[in-house]
């Protein structure tokens, strides 16, 4: 942490007991921009002049206290959720999906998490693909599931879905810890109990082993992008929404950097020719989309070959879709910005939080570009 870094976290801590944490928020904004180069956000419509949230602080604010040993009074830390309140399920794409979604735990050298798991009526023993679904900040594995509706997707696949929980005891605001370097490793941290966790439901559920895939929203896309990183040989393609390219950040403090999109990853670290999918909005205050631009060039082949297509999500947000495919043809990556979106699962439901049902539907094409992948080393 440099030292106007450190400057400004001080005179935030000295305006959080004064004035709040909404302050305190601003005040850690207020320093960020003046460490960011200049830049403007993809697609900004501002007024010229106008300065930009380079990073909604507020959604990180209480982990960083809580690691500053400082505690915030209950009810005073601002909510970064969406501003359309919840719905109760109105339809049927709502409504619970008809299998088994169960509760469990793995342990092993790396630590203990909790998980949900996600059975659909066709599994009768039968090898079906599995996907693992990491949820952000905030939230848990069954408020991840109502906002994606995986499962309901899951029963017309089929395909199981594995939604690992962070511990809050890890991380207050329940992020995985993308940005620590142990938890950039493979069998190390955080990577080390998902991709066990990941392989004991393969095991105990005869999952086809070519067709296991991993994708999250946020800080949960940042470690699907670590574990594409770091275990190729066990996920066939990595999505990634809202999320941070891998390696972008060395302690808490750099993810600030990191979110911001002003980080530089190194060359040297890249997916490994891991298929991987990209969804951003354009609009987004908490991870700049340049993030989604960084994931691309972690991910491409020197020699991919671009299709670019525009389009939009009924009467929705419009997009941009960019294919890239490599010398043999296949398609390798996808980029999907969404205009005018933010920090949200384009196409989720209103039942879960951060989503945004004016998108397209990123957990349908998720699933589409998965299917269009297998594990090439299992298949060998």
């Amino acid at each position: 942490m440099n030292e106007r870094m450190l400057s400004g976290l001080r005179e935030a801590m000295s305006v959080l007991h004064r004035d709040g944490p909404l302050a305190a928020t601003d005040k850690i904004q207020q320093t960020l921009r003046g460490l960011m180069p200049e830049g403007t956000w993809t697609g900004d419509t501002r007024p010229q002049g106008q300065p930009e949230p380079l990073v909604k602080a507020a959604g990180v604010l209480p982990d960083l206290l809580a690691r500053l040993g400082i505690e915030v009074p209950l009810g005073r830390t601002p909510d970064t959720r969406p501003s359309a309140p919840r719905a109760a399920p109105k339809d049927a794409e709502d409504a619970p999906a008809a299998g088994k979604f169960l509760a469990g735990s793995f342990t092993n050298q790396a630590g203990t998490r909790a998980y949900k798991l996600y059975v659909p009526t066709a599994w009768q023993g039968q090898p079906l693909p599995l996907v693992v679904m990491l949820h952000g900040g905030g939230q848990t594995p069954d408020d991840c599931a109502a906002g994606t509706r995986f499962n309901r997707l899951a029963e017309a696949g089929p395909c199981l879905v594995l939604y690992p929980a962070q511990a809050p005891t890890m991380n207050a605001t329940r992020c995985w810890n993308w940005f620590d370097p142990l938890n950039q490793q493979r069998d190390q941290g955080e990577p080390a109990i998902i991709a066990g966790m990941t392989q004991e439901v393969i095991d105990s559920y005869n999952v086809d082993p070519a067709r296991v895939y991993c994708t999250g929203m946020s800080a949960g896309g940042a470690m699907a992008v670590i574990l594409g990183a770091t275990y190729p040989d066990l996920y066939a393609a990595v999505g990634a929404h809202s999320a941070m390219p891998y390696a972008a950040a060395s302690d808490f403090s750099s993810a600030f950097t990191a979110m911001s999109g002003a980080a530089a990853p190194a060359a040297t670290k890249r997916l490994q020719g891991v298929p991987v999918i990209v969804f951003h909005g354009d609009r987004d205050e908490t991870v700049h989309p340049r993030n989604g631009d960084q994931i691309m060039t972690q991910a491409l082949p020197s020699a991919a070959t671009e299709l670019v297509r525009e389009g939009q999500a009924g009467a929705g947000h419009p997009y941009t879709q960019r294919v890239h495919t490599g010398a043999d043809g296949r398609v390798v990556a996808e980029q999907w910005l969404v205009h005018g979106a933010g920090h949200a699962w384009s196409g989720g439901s209103r039942s879960g939080s951060y989503t945004d049902a004016q998108g397209p539907d990123a957990s349908r094409e998720m699933l589409r570009f998965f299917a269009a992948h297998r594990q090439r080393a299992v298949e060998a």
